[in-house]
């Protein structure tokens, strides 16, 4: 398999992509496209390995099978190495897993736009607005239930590393960024996902990123 990713240091989606295929145990070739980069523009219209997602990131070829969208990618490789190894077995676990990973592959706009991820950054007095604040207590809302209800087996939402993790690996990165404020669970579950070794496999390689995209950089005082 091939994985075609953006930048480590602020591509979300494609650490969600490169987080499943680690968790399917099938080897696969890594591949980073610098997002934004001069010959961006360029590349995703003349390179055929890029063309059927048009452009963007993550995709993920295996074969003559090509898949984009982090969340299709999740549910490709759940089809090649057995739903268990992504999914809580328990039919209510594995509904709420579901749902909440459906929810952030679709909602949580503000936090998005407001918060970019930067893996290598630090915000000091970053002020959320009203939709942010909104976003983050729905996000916690749901950790706080899916720990309550699924999470005594492990330091994870569901006890052990699943899809909802994968999915929200980023949200953890963002808040640790921005300096949101979360109680003492999170901070609790945050750590463990920050602290995953394939998290810290990925944060090295995003702090020796040399690439710098502006648009996605904190602003001094924020």
């Amino acid at each position: 398999m091939k994985l075609i990713i953006g930048n480590k240091n602020y591509s979300s989606w494609s650490l969600r992509a490169w987080l499943a295929c680690k968790q399917s145990g099938i080897g696969f070739e890594e591949l980073t496209v610098p997002l934004f980069g001069e010959d961006w523009e360029e590349r995703k219209r003349q390179d055929e390995e890029m063309a059927p997602s048009s452009g963007k990131v993550p995709i993920l070829w295996d074969g003559d099978a090509v898949v984009w969208d982090s969340l299709a990618i999740i549910e490709f490789l759940a089809d090649k190495v057995g739903r268990d190894r992504f999914w809580p077995k328990p039919d209510d676990a594995r509904a709420m897993a579901r749902s909440m990973v459906a929810e952030m592959h679709s909602s949580y706009l503000a936090l998005r736009r407001d918060c970019p991820m930067n893996i290598r950054a630090r915000a000091k007095g970053f002020q959320p607005s009203d939709a942010v604040k909104a976003d983050v207590v729905r996000i916690l809302q749901l950790w706080a239930e899916a720990r309550a209800r699924f999470g005594e087996g492990g330091p994870f939402l569901f006890g052990s590393f699943c899809a909802a993790d994968v999915i929200y690996a980023p949200v953890v990165s963002r808040f640790l960024t921005y300096g949101l404020p979360v109680p003492g669970f999170a901070g609790v579950y945050m750590e463990a996902v920050w602290e995953h070794a394939w998290m810290q496999e990925w944060i090295a390689a995003a702090e020796a990123e040399e690439w710098v995209i502006e648009q996605y950089e904190v602003p001094k005082g924020a």
